[in-house]
This record gives C-alpha cells, sequence and structure tokens, in this order.
C-alpha cells in the first residue's frame, strides 16, 4: 500500500495511490483518521482493510495534486550518520560501533516536487539520499528481533546537508536544519511490500540527471532493526515518528573538486521498490 498525503484548500489530506490515481480516504466515510500519524497507529490489519475498500472507491487524478512530506509534522525526525561503511571511509572516519543521531525539526523538510532551500548564508547545500523509517505503533525497549514489528513502511528522504555549518561544530544541529533544506516523500511504502527491513534495496542519487549515489541498503554499518532498538531504549517511539538511516557513499562535498547544489539543479533520489523523490533547488528569497 502507498499512502500519501496533499493539501487541499490548506488542509493536509491522506490518501492511497493506485498507479497515476489517488483515492481520498476522507470519501470511505467515518472511522478513518484524518492524520499519518493516526491512520499508522490502526496498524497491518486495519490498513488492509482500507486498502480493500478504496480498491472499489472513487478515484481522482494524481497529477495536479500539491503533495505534502508523507507525515506533514512528525513527532520526530531522528537522523542517523555515518551508517554505510563505505561513505564512512569516503569522509576519512572510522566505522562506528555505535550510531551517530541527530534531530531534524520540521520546518527543514518540504515534499516531493517542493524546491529544497539554499540559504543565503551558504553556497554549501550537500545531497544524502536515505531510506526513512516510519514508525506504526508506539514502543519503547524493543529487542532487536521484535523491532521491525514498530516499523508501518518506509519512503525516500534526502537529508540535504549544509556542510560549512554542520562543521562549525562537533554538534550537527546547525547544518542539518535550515528551513526546507531536507526533503520527505513522496508516500509511505508498507512494510509488506519490501523485504524484512528494506535491506538490500537499490538506492540512488541523480543530480540533474548524472548519477551521484549508487549504493544498496545492505552497507547500512546499523541495519533497521538494529537502530530501532537503538533509539527504543532510548526514546519513546511513536507513530509518525521517522527515522532517517543514513547516506551512501558519492556526496558532494567528498568529491574532488568539491561539488554542491546550485538554483537549477534537480535532485532525486530513488530507491528500489519505493520511488523517487525529486526537488529542484532554489535561493532563499530575500528578506521582506
Amino acid at each position: 500500500m502507498r499512502l500519501l498525503a496533499y493539501d487541499e484548500a490548506g488542509t493536509a489530506r491522506l490518501g492511497i495511490r493506485l498507479g497515476p490515481e489517488l483515492v481520498p480516504l476522507a470519501t470511505l466515510g467515518a472511522g478513518i483518521p484524518a492524520d499519518m500519524p493516526g491512520l499508522l497507529a490502526l496498524g497491518a490489519q486495519a490498513l488492509a482493510g482500507i486498502a480493500a475498500r478504496a480498491a472499489a472507491a472513487a478515484r481522482i487524478p494524481l497529477a495536479g495534486l500539491t503533495l505534502l512530506p508523507p507525515v506533514p509534522v512528525p513527532g520526530k525526525t531522528i537522523c542517523i550518520g555515518l551508517n554505510y561503511a563505505l561513505h564512512a571511509r569516503e569522509g576519512g572516519n572510522p566505522i562506528p560501533d555505535y550510531p551517530a543521531m541527530f534531530l531534524r525539526g520540521p520546518t527543514s523538510l518540504v515534499a516531493h516536487g517542493q524546491a529544497m532551500i539554499r540559504p543565503k548564508a551558504s553556497s554549501k547545500l550537500d545531497w544524502e539520499a536515505e531510506l526513512a523509517v516510519v514508525i506504526g505503533r508506539r514502543c519503547r525497549h524493543l529487542a532487536e528481533a521484535e523491532a521491525l514489528s514498530a516499523v508501518a513502511g518506509y519512503a525516500c528522504f534526502n537529508e540535504g546537508s549544509v556542510r560549512d555549518f554542520q562543521r562549525r561544530s562537533t554538534q550537527w544541529t546547525a547544518g542539518k536544519n535550515f528551513d526546507a533544506t531536507g526533503a520527505f516523500g513522496p508516500e509511505i511504502v508498507t512494510a509488506d511490500e519490501l523485504p524484512p527491513g528494506a535491506d538490500d534495496l537499490r538506492i540512488v542519487t541523480r543530480v540533474n540527471g548524472e548519477t551521484m549515489q549508487d549504493s544498496t541498503t545492505g552497507d547500512m554499518i546499523f541495519k533497521v532493526a538494529r537502530l530501532v532498538a537503538i533509539l527504543s531504549e532510548i526514546m519513546t517511539l511513536e507513530p509518525g515518528d521517522v527515522i532517517a538511516t543514513g547516506t551512501p557513499s558519492g556526496v558532494g562535498y567528498a568529491r574532488t573538486p568539491p561539488r554542491f547544489l546550485a538554483p537549477g539543479d534537480v535532485v532525486e533520489v530513488e530507491i528500489e521498490g519505493i520511488g523517487v523523490l525529486s526537488n529542484p533547488i532554489a535561493d532563499e528569497a530575500p528578506a521582506p
């Protein structure tokens, strides 16, 4: 099942995508939550029932809709750093024995098709293709063997990084939270459609059609189940929380010479079985 969020006259709506068409969940009758966390919290069996109802329901064209991040305002977006072995090596970093982690705020995120913004404070906006894990139930202290039961689905994520600000301190928060520098979407693919833990899926970044990153999720140092278990030891994970699981090798700062994103560029993140997240790059607008 492919779940997405879209804007309708300033209100976030949810839908199930069926090819080039969408079934608005609000048309399926009462009892379906209007927010993505609430929908995911229903669980796989209830979602399957909703999908069966949607198969026979009226549809609208997907083209022309303004998409939102599939979880429009995540309660937590937890990002993992240095989680691909080749990426760690390209930056001259040792292979970690515990994941680096930091948070992104919701104002740093945009949807599929929306512009990622190069801030006026920096010209060093970099791309980072990532697999996003979306949590489906409230959980704490999960063992690794049961951790995937808490995952509702997966999405594409472009964890755009403002590199000079990222390196201004030992903490990465500044470089990861400029407004509209990260992209999330276009939809959530439920876990039943993918291999367990979304393992060994091809993950690619293209800038203006040129391939920059080309790897698989099999190169992850900490797999999805391990990440969910570690994070649930630290904090309560809740429906709609998002885990961005790190990026493979091929980022811009590690190239010779370094390459960064500029206005007019178009960045695509594609993950096998999940889809393509595409965003143009624009400069931050002058202050009014």
